[in-house]
């Protein structure tokens, strides 16, 4: 029994030393390291001569450039419906996306989810994915040409105005603009998008000189200045992509100290991702492409980009030439995303949902959860459905742990009789135990197997609560609104009834409390640890639960407040069998 205490305990207080290290250590030393690396990175910046080169074309004998986003405007951010007013631009108008797309270098810069809003009320804004250069933190995506060394065509630039005979962009009405490069190079692209949140971008050059032209395709996703993260561990947020079938995760941080990342790969996909929400580019998924993951800055902001090339592509004297790639840029829905997956053969796409380590498990606990909440019209009663399935699965292995468990508190006052009688000679105590042990045929670690066999299902549905965005603004009963916010209550100002906000470190709800109880009882009913030390540890695990779980989203708390009162109901009834006085 000593061993599975030690298990549990070295269990929980790793749980809770990994969190406060990232809280109160981790974070604050990441913050002042990207500090000091941007302004390293600005002054560095400031030393490198500035480009001559023209707009769109490359100098002979340079290799094929990377492509870059324009950077930060210089002075105060503008206000990004401002800047979208000033401009002429094509209306994006679907069931589930608005926004526009601008003429001036035909980019995709302005993007708001229509089904998604910033607070469970409808009427609060849209969630805003995609900002134009100028505020304070640009977001985008383009796709464009770049030409081969030996090419000295100009080529369409990021400041290129297009023509756009459409105003509006629909799922039944593609928007296909143009531009002339006055020298014999015609050039379109063709904006498609489908009722979700895919668009489809086809790019075609026509070619009137007398001479044939190389140029190499390319995509780009950039991302101005640091967003706000939630900074878990269990979380990817930022750059990421699947390149060979494999996936490829990097953290703001570790981008501006890596710096920039080259990967080669038939097909795939790389963006950038949010808890909820996902920018990505899908290339051609037969043709190779070389991609990047980089890090820059310009004029003191950072400034993240992953992007790719394709293949070069010649284009002979009177003929023409086109390539197809598409952007995902919305709501990380597992469904949807599988979906995408099948229909284009995009591999792995629902990694960028970020299952964890027991994806196994993970995703089927999804689809799980994600059909109850359809049955029951309320995801929080689907989170405590899904619990009793998961507990009735572990029935059996319950079982036998709460037994032994049962048996070993059974036997307590004959081992504090033998730790009294034996507590100088540890030796001897230890053979006592043993033959009490063998004589009353119980075993103290047998209980210690189903709880380890329990731990992946454990995390795994920790994790599918914790990224589903299924449960985001998702209601439950009386005052919780959103299950993926902590629980608006807290004790501090009486739930309510004192006119004062306390500060997030007092923040304590009604459902953390309510988990804590359920904490404490269910520990009341294990045996009581015969190392002093570990029952003084044991007897602060609740208090210290309490206070960490506040700050989580509600459902989380929801379910491991029922999963505790499932399992003090279940071993209760157990020791009353047993004859065990609870």
């Amino acid at each position: 029994m000593t061993d599975q205490r030690n298990l549990l305990v070295a269990i929980l207080l790793s749980i809770v030393i990994l969190l406060g290290f990232q809280y109160f250590y981790e974070i604050p030393r990441m913050e002042q390291r990207k500090a000091e690396l941007a302004q390293q990175r600005a002054e560095e910046q400031a030393r490198l001569p500035a480009p001559t080169t023209p707009d769109g074309v490359t100098a002979p004998g340079s290799p094929v450039p990377i492509p870059g986003a324009t950077a930060p405007a210089v002075g105060a951010p503008r206000d990004r419906a401002e800047i979208v007013a000033a401009g002429q631009r094509v209306k994006i108008d679907t069931p589930r996306l608005h926004g526009t797309i601008s003429t001036i270098g035909a980019r995709v810069d302005d993007l708001t989810l229509a089904d998604y809003h910033v607070t469970p009320d409808p009427g609060s804004p849209e969630i805003v994915l995609l900002s134009p250069a100028g505020t304070s933190q640009p977001y985008y995506a383009e796709f464009g040409w770049v030409p081969a060394a030996e090419t000295r065509q100009p080529v369409p630039g990021q400041n290129t105005q297009w023509s756009a005979p459409a105003d509006s962009l629909t799922p039944d009405r593609p928007v296909t603009m143009t531009w002339d490069n006055g020298q014999g190079l015609v050039f379109e692209k063709t904006f498609a998008v489908d009722q979700n949140y895919l668009f489809t971008v086809t790019q075609r050059v026509r070619n009137n000189t007398g001479e044939p032209v190389t140029m190499v395709p390319y995509g780009l996703v950039s991302r101005h200045g640091i967003p706000p993260t939630l900074g878990y561990y269990i979380l990817h947020e930022g750059p990421l992509g699947v390149f060979n079938g494999t996936l490829h995760e990097h953290k703001y941080g570790d981008i501006k100290e890596d710096g920039n990342i080259s990967y080669q790969s038939t097909g795939g996909w790389m963006g950038i991702t949010d808890k909820y929400w996902l920018v990505s580019l899908v290339p051609d998924q037969t043709a190779s492409v070389d991609a990047r993951v980089r890090h820059t800055t310009a004029n003191g902001q950072d400034r993240f980009q992953v992007d790719y090339t394709g293949q070069a592509i010649t284009v002979a004297p009177g003929q023409s030439a086109e390539t197809t790639n598409r952007l995902f840029a919305g709501a990380k829905q597992v469904k949807l995303l599988d979906a995408y997956a099948e229909q284009y053969g995009i591999k792995n796409f629902d990694l960028a949902i970020d299952f964890g380590w027991f994806y196994f498990l993970t995703k089927p606990f999804f689809y799980a959860l994600d059909f109850l909440g359809t049955l029951f019209g309320n995801f929080g009663v689907a989170i405590l459905v899904l619990t009793v399935f998961v507990k009735a699965a572990f029935f059996p292995l319950a079982n036998k742990s709460y037994k032994a468990m049962s048996k070993m508190k059974a036997l307590q006052p004959e081992m504090t009789k033998i730790r009294e009688r034996f507590g100088d000679d540890r030796q001897r105590m230890s053979q006592e135990m043993m033959a009490l042990y063998k004589r009353e045929k119980a075993n103290p670690v047998s209980g210690c197997l189903p709880i380890i066999i329990q731990i992946p299902v454990f995390f795994a549905l920790y994790k599918v609560l914790f990224v589903t965005i299924e449960m985001r603004h998702a209601p439950f009963f009386g005052w919780i609104h959103d299950l993926s916010a902590p629980d608006p209550t807290t004790i501090f100002n009486l739930f309510g009834l004192i006119p004062w906000t306390p500060p997030a470190l007092l923040h304590l709800g009604v459902w953390p409390i309510i988990m804590g109880i359920t904490m404490y009882l269910q520990q009341k009913l294990n045996p009581a640890p015969p190392d002093p030390v570990q029952a003084k540890v044991f007897m602060a695990l609740p208090f210290v639960f309490t206070f960490m779980l506040a700050s989580f989203p509600a459902g989380l708390v929801i379910y491991w407040a029922w999963n505790n009162s499932l399992s003090i109901l279940q071993q209760w009834l157990i020791m009353r069998r047993m004859g065990v006085k609870v």
